[in-house]
């Protein structure tokens, strides 16, 4: 995305200021669709997984592929409406996303709930760009701040009420809900486009698509994503001759594509031709290791996210509404923390204080990884430590990695931000889930061939457990010939979850790591040396 077009703010009196503040409430909303969907298919992914028996690898692609179709389009879509209009390109995609809501919530099989989240994927990337351009365009000065924290909270509200929301419908209604209670909040937001949101584009915006950076980079996005998923189900290798299996075919073919998106993006960029991404920002190191760190910490935290619920109403008793009241403990230490944020990071500076988040974080998910299979109150508190960080983490990390970009290409940064965060969700449910999945089936393996169980009954139990990732086991108890195995499941459910817990800690303390190459910024001096001065004297 290029700079933005400032014209619309210039517009003054008090029915064109209240006008602003309705359109600013219309793309809230359209917003925390986007964020919301990201977190409440979550907590009743073990319900949908017995109702229409998803596969495992579905109910990694139900998260993944939402999350990575978003991060390969969303700086597409960006620039489709920075040329052709923002406020036309949010409406597509309210109806887009609005019709694919529809279309999961009514699904009958694996296969047509994660193509519908493909399609949501679509319509996501098209309303978050034109939510932020458009209020960048519309707000100035410190109307423009006070904008962005409504829309901030907005957003960090329905996220945190997402997995509540998802876990009552699931329990109480039915899972189908958690995608159709979209629609009427799509209504709302279109109808409030239409009434009060104006139309932007940025008149300075170079025409033309990078239409080859789009195919290079999702398609090699994807090729990575479906390796690291699918290696549970087929392996790494073949069992019968030892070759390799397809899916490390499948992950080098996607390696190799994302170099030549490299080689091309850069060969463009030389011959004065529009690029998908200017990899150029890559030069500022305050964005090019926040991105490592953002990716890294999005990795760990959607991971976490995805394992966690399956391993709460699998093998720990709970059913999905209680699952959610266990995640609002996370949205509250995010709350806790937000009003304190902005004095600390005065105090300390921005990169202090995304560091303290990330390593709250980092000891809060190992903590977690220690204390299971402990009772709900312990993994709250420590739920709440690992909201706090990420609390204080997630924005100033953001602000951070944009503190030396040029403001005429902040558009195109914000993007490449949100891209890498979207990437980073993606790889998180496929490594991570991936690998709770096949250790699931082999430690499960293991504990039942010490049983008098038969062979084929074995191989049975294995086959269904790993298939609907840990979801049947609570079923297992209810048939006699395998109520044996349930307590043997659960133990290789929490065993497992553990381990992938405590990656995801050490993914976190990576991106903590990462944080430490970031340059001391002017204003972190400022404070440091302003605090020195005060103390001396």
């Amino acid at each position: 995305m290029s700079a933005l077009q400032p014209s619309v703010s210039t517009v003054s009196g008090p029915s064109q200021s209240k006008r602003r503040w309705l359109a600013l409430a219309a793309m809230a909303v359209a917003v925390s669709l986007v964020i919301m969907d990201a977190t409440i298919a979550n907590v009743a992914l073990p319900v949908v997984i017995e109702d229409i028996h998803l596969s495992a690898t579905q109910a990694q692609w139900m998260n993944a592929i939402y999350a990575l179709v978003l991060a390969g389009l969303i700086l597409t879509s960006g620039r489709l409406g920075d040329l052709y209009g923002r406020r036309r390109l949010l409406l597509v995609g309210l109806a887009v996303f609005g019709l694919a809501s529809l279309a999961a919530g009514a699904a009958g099989s694996g296969t047509i709930l994660v193509a519908a989240r493909f399609v949501q994927g679509i319509g996501a990337a098209a309303i978050f760009p034109s939510t932020l351009s458009t209020i960048n365009a519309m707000f100035t000065g410190r109307d423009r701040g006070i904008a962005f924290a409504v829309y901030g909270s907005t957003i960090g509200g329905m996220a945190a009420l997402g997995p509540l929301v998802g876990g009552w419908l699931a329990t109480d209604v039915t899972w189908r809900w958690a995608f159709w209670l979209n629609l009427p909040f799509v209504v709302v937001a279109g109808v409030g486009a239409l009434l009060h949101v104006p139309e932007t584009r940025d008149a300075l915006a170079r025409r033309g698509l990078d239409m080859t950076g789009v195919v290079l980079a999702s398609v090699g996005m994807a090729g990575i994503v479906f390796g690291l998923i699918e290696s549970s189900t087929y392996g790494w290798v073949r069992q019968e001759d030892g070759s390799l299996s397809p899916v490390v075919v499948t992950l080098v073919a996607g390696l190799l594509l994302m170099a030549t998106f490299v080689l091309v993006e850069q060969r463009r960029a030389a011959a004065g031709r529009v690029v998908l991404i200017d990899l150029g920002l890559f030069r500022f190191e305050t964005l090019r290791y926040g991105a490592i760190a953002a990716l890294v910490v999005a990795l760990g935290e959607f991971g976490l996210l995805f394992a966690l619920p399956l391993l709460l109403q699998g093998a720990m008793g709970y059913d999905a509404f209680g699952t959610g009241w266990l995640m609002v403990a996370l949205a509250a230490g995010t709350f806790s923390i937000s009003g304190m944020t902005p004095r600390l990071t005065e105090r300390l500076g921005q990169r202090a204080v995304v560091r303290i988040g990330l390593l709250l974080e980092a000891v809060a998910v190992a903590g977690i990884a220690l204390a299971l299979p402990t009772g709900g109150w312990a993994i709250a508190a420590l739920l709440f430590v690992y909201g706090t960080g990420v609390g204080l983490a997630t924005a100033q990390l953001t602000s951070v990695m944009l503190a030396e970009v040029p403001v005429a290409q902040s558009g195109e940064a914000s993007g490449l931000q949100s891209m890498v965060r979207q990437l980073g969700s993606a790889l998180g449910v496929a490594l991570l889930g991936g690998l709770l999945i096949g250790n699931l089936g082999t430690r499960l393996a293991d504990s039942l061939s010490t049983t008098s169980m038969p062979p084929a009954q074995q191989q049975q139990v294995v086959r269904v457990v790993k298939q609907s990732a840990g979801a049947a086991i609570p079923g297992l108890e209810q048939q006699p010939a395998f109520a044996a195995a349930a307590p043997l499941a659960k133990d290789a459910m929490i065993t497992t979850a553990k381990q992938t817990t405590g990656l995801a800690s050490g993914v976190l303390v990576i991106g903590l790591l990462a944080t430490l190459a970031l340059p001391r910024d002017r204003r972190d001096e400022r404070d440091t040396a302003a605090t020195a001065g005060q103390a001396s004297a």
